[in-house]
């Protein structure tokens, strides 16, 4: 079982430390949220330092907000960083559902779904190193990876579930163990449907805080923060996982249910919590 570090994001300037104690445990993968109207670091540029940073682990949004974004000009940037770190990159990729977003952006939210199967297309096009269109010639620089980074949707609707199978690489599952078995069925099942190869990997999300008091209080309030949008932000915060029992029976339980990765995700800004999560494990 693979295990990375979701990254806080209330101290950018603090996640260099964060990646090179990841760097030298056990951890296989960075990650970082997106959000356009929120105190966050903006993830492609923040993860292109900290690959330049590191060697070994890998760098993944989770998730890009797709439809946020020019699409030309995402194709370019996720191959450069791609490219640049040697193939280290994970694409995470979702709709988002956060109102001021798109309106900040200029997107119609209500059409959020359309636009990122558009672009997925044009993004997949692009990363082979096909003309954009008419008239435009290709968008370069290709990735290291042919045909483009790794590409993992995240989200729980049908839709969402069903772009895994047609355009990705595979799944990132916020979800606990308790439901989480669920839509790895589906995800597994859409992939044999429409002919795919191998398997979809799948990536699991867990919210952690390991530490004294203070660090924990400190992740219990940026969560409920974070989460306020939702109007349930307590019963996000309840699923915070703070002690290494209970850590790793979670991690074990995704294990069971075949996840091939699991993304311990921090939100305290302590960075020794690196240290720890890698004695719990």
């Amino acid at each position: 079982m693979h295990v990375g570090i979701g990254l806080p994001i209330g101290d950018p300037a603090a996640l260099l430390t964060w990646a090179r104690r990841a760097e030298a445990g056990p951890f296989t993968t960075l990650g970082l949220l997106d959000r356009l109207v929120y105190d966050n670091p903006e993830p492609l540029v923040a993860l292109a330092l900290l690959a330049g940073a590191t060697s070994r682990v890998r760098v993944q949004t989770e998730v890009l907000l797709a439809p946020l974004r020019d699409t030309a000009l995402l194709a370019k940037q996720a191959a450069t960083l791609d490219r640049m770190s040697g193939g280290r990159l994970t694409l995470g990729v979702g709709v988002g559902g956060r109102e001021d977003d798109h309106r900040a952006a200029g997107v119609d939210i209500r059409t959020r779904g359309r636009r990122l199967d558009g672009q997925m297309a044009v993004l997949r096009r692009l990363w082979s190193g096909e003309p954009y269109g008419e008239g435009v010639g290709p968008v370069g620089p290709l990735a290291a990876r042919s045909g483009g980074p790794e590409v993992l949707f995240g989200g729980f609707r049908p839709a969402a579930l069903e772009r895994v199978a047609r355009w990705g690489d595979g799944f990132l599952a916020a979800a606990p163990p308790s439901w989480a078995g669920g839509l790895f069925e589906t995800v597994h099942k859409q992939w044999k449907e429409y002919g795919r190869p191998g398997a979809p990997r799948i990536v699991a999300q867990l919210n952690v805080a390991l530490g004294p008091r203070r660090v924990v209080e400190d992740a219990r309030t940026a969560m409920h923060a974070y989460y306020a949008f939702t109007g349930t932000p307590d019963r996000m915060v309840s699923g915070l996982l703070t002690t290494p029992r209970t850590i790793r029976e979670a991690i074990a339980a995704f294990g069971g249910l075949g996840a091939d990765e699991v993304m311990l995700y921090c939100y305290g800004l302590d960075p020794d919590q690196v240290d720890r999560l890698a004695d719990a494990l």
